[in-house]
């Protein structure tokens, strides 16, 4: 018998993925899961892992991430951060957790200065996180993204950190896994397309999991989003 899980997902004024990442949570993998509003009073004992899902949260203004980031909620989600809950900030989120200091660097403007909406392959460089563990190193995932600010940066001296501490988890790629700034669709340094902490239980990413977590939803007919929230039920259930 699956041990019982419950689940957060965080909504901010402007998230626009949140019910798609309610529906996969919900409906195909039929895990316990709360809308959870921004101003609410949490109690992270309640929850098992928290999401914090893309979008627009406050319309981007001043910079993207960054007044979600001052939101009430994320007092609570640092709390969890610290418990060693998983987390997990997919594009707006992935802004909101390096604004809030939960991981290192910037997201900025995309290096054409526009919008991106497309299919990409990513590149799995560790499987050590609480949302990627059922993956295999070096296993392509196919993967869409949408994001205007999705061109991740961080200093030299930092960057070194991340790869001496093997935080880099994804890097944007080809169909057989080339690495090289012709599959780099935002000019993030180094290909990056996400990260995590020291311990591996937050993880940031720009692509969205959650838009390709059934086979009919992805032109090539596979599903693999799916894996990022398995990895997270297989996570709970070997830590709870």
């Amino acid at each position: 018998m699956r041990t019982h899980i419950k689940t957060a997902v965080i909504q901010f004024p402007g998230s626009n993925c949140d019910l798609d990442t309610v529906y996969v949570l919900k409906n195909v993998l039929k895990i316990d899961v709360d809308l959870v509003w921004h101003k609410e009073d949490m109690n992270i004992s309640n929850y098992d892992a928290f999401f914090l899902p893309g979008g627009f949260s406050y319309g981007d203004a001043l910079r993207a991430g960054i007044i979600a980031a001052y939101s009430p909620i994320m007092q609570r989600i640092k709390e969890a951060a610290k418990e060693g809950k998983p987390i997990i900030g997919i594009c707006n989120g992935f802004q909101i957790l390096v604004e809030s200091q939960l991981l290192p660097g910037a997201l900025i403007q995309n290096s054409n200065l526009m919008f991106i909406c497309d299919w990409v392959y990513i590149k799995t460089l560790t499987n050590r996180t609480s949302f990627n563990n059922m993956m295999k190193t070096g296993q392509i995932i196919h993967i869409p993204i949408a994001h205007g600010e999705g061109r991740y940066y961080i200093d030299e001296k930092s960057l070194k950190e991340l790869y001496e501490n093997n935080q880099v988890v994804f890097k944007y790629c080809s169909d057989l896994g080339d690495i090289s700034n012709e599959y780099n669709p935002n000019g993030s340094l180094d290909n990056i397309a996400g990260i995590c902490n020291l311990d591996g239980n937050i993880l940031g990413l720009m692509p969205h999991p959650e838009r390709v977590s059934e086979n009919v939803l992805d032109p090539i007919g596979r599903n693999d989003g799916l894996l990022f929230f398995q990895s997270m039920i297989n996570y709970i259930e070997k830590n709870k």
